[in-house]
């Protein structure tokens, strides 16, 4: 089959990036119907070879499959295209949610609105937890690395790149080396090393603009998101709560309930979940200098968060068949999968404990966070059961969950603070 013309490109990954709601699993199902069913345009064998090599690399699995597809159907400017037009809508949609937040996030309705949205990402933590454990946790190995991964960062505090690391070296080296066969990379190591020096330049270049300069806030979160989209395996779910740790406790650049009301509006957007990052540094450049801020730190975020992932596959794209077929990278993909599920479950109790009690105290016993007991607040505890029963039992999705959460949050609020009956209605009867 010939290349699709740019018109149909633009066509279809554009509509693939406006639909694209549901976290990576609706969006790599989204991808393969419409690239493997609807079209011709790539065959089942070598969509899921790309899928397993997306697996492997840091960065947002979809994305980075959106990406692959471009440049395999026209090149690399194909992938540039399809992977702009995945994040790109949902980054506008992001860049507006964070400014109405920032403006209009600490208003008490909007605060009490906030509490169903957060009882609703409980849950949808939760459901991550359950799907990533039923497909990684094969065997006594699987379930050993998750419960080391989980006393590690929820006991321990270890860091969260030494977790996957740790888990990776030990499925390289657990692995058998095994026979390898397969056909030789389509394209030239040249290739790979100006791909590297170009695209490793565009990634750095604003940092050593910033340091240049000495705009420490920015060179700081930009450095810090750069880090980050090196070591983001295993999805978003992975590496919040690390990033958490970073910006709210060693940084300061938000707060805690501002981190779990990014996830909940990030939930709501189409692209990959990731974005996430952006709604954070944008929040964080406003709290530094108010729009502005909050527009040069949520770009510089968007671009040492992403560029790398044109990256990863634009140096391993021509590889494909010849990565597919080691055994000891599987092996350290399954192990890191495995550790993952560990992550998520830290993840999930934190951001429990977080929405339940009003306070979390600083840790007492090693890392282990305790809750403030008196500051149990039983209509978190109510609106994270309505969620549940939403989305565990009647199979609703998160967004409409979300969304009869917070009107039901926003209602009891009103009832609360607002009088029966207007004052003028009084003064007539």
């Amino acid at each position: 089959m010939s290349a699709p013309t740019w018109p149909e490109l633009t066509r279809i990954f554009g509509r693939i990036g406006l639909l694209s709601f549901g976290g990576p699993a609706a969006q790599i199902a989204l991808m393969h119907r419409e690239l493997v069913e609807t079209r011709p345009w790539l065959d089942e064998a070598t969509y899921l070879r790309a899928l397993s090599l997306c697996m492997l690399l840091p960065g947002p699995e979809a994305m980075q499959l959106a990406t692959y597809a471009g440049w395999r159907l026209r090149g690399v400017a194909g992938g540039l295209l399809a992977g702009l037009l995945f994040v790109v809508p949902g980054a506008l949609v992001i860049a507006l949610l964070a400014l109405g937040y920032a403006v209009y996030g600490q208003l008490p309705g909007v605060q009490a609105t906030f509490l169903g949205i957060k009882a609703a990402v409980i849950i949808v933590v939760f459901q991550a937890l359950r799907k990533v454990a039923g497909k990684a946790l094969v065997g006594i190995q699987g379930w050993g690395l998750a419960m080391l991964s989980f006393t590690g960062l929820f006991v321990l505090g270890l860091p969260f790149p030494l977790i996957i690391l740790g888990a990776g070296l030990w499925g390289f080296l657990a692995s058998g080396s095994g026979a390898e066969t397969a056909p030789p990379p389509q394209g030239r190591s040249a290739q790979s090393g100006r791909t590297l020096l170009i695209l490793g330049s565009l990634w750095t270049a604003p940092l050593l603009v910033l340091w240049a300069i000495d705009a420490q806030f920015l060179f700081e979160l930009g450095l810090f998101f750069a880090k980050l989209a090196v070591v983001t395996f295993g999805g978003a779910y992975a590496v919040l709560a690390y990033m958490t740790q970073q910006v709210v406790q060693d940084h300061g650049w938000i707060t805690t309930a501002q981190m779990i009301d990014a996830l909940g509006l990030a939930e709501t957007t189409p692209g990959p979940l990731i974005l996430v990052t952006e709604f954070v540094a944008l929040l964080a450049g406003y709290a530094q200098a108010g729009i502005s801020g909050a527009i040069a730190a949520g770009t510089l975020a968007l671009w040492v968060t992403f560029t790398p992932c044109f990256m990863w596959i634009f140096l391993a794209g021509p590889y494909l068949d010849r990565i597919s077929a080691q055994p000891r990278l599987a092996g350290a993909l399954q192990a890191i999968t495995a550790a993952v599920v560990g992550v998520i479950a830290n993840l999930s109790i934190w951001f429990a404990l977080h929405v339940l009690f009003d306070q979390v105290l600083p840790a007492q016993i090693l890392a282990v966070p305790l809750p403030d007991w008196q500051s149990f607040n039983p209509l978190a505890v109510a609106l994270t059961g309505l969620s549940a029963a939403l989305m565990l039992w009647l199979k609703r999705g998160f967004v409409p969950t979300m969304g009869v959460a917070a009107l039901v949050a926003f209602g009891l609020w009103l009832v609360q603070t607002r009088p029966p009956f207007p004052s003028g209605w009084i003064q007539v009867w």
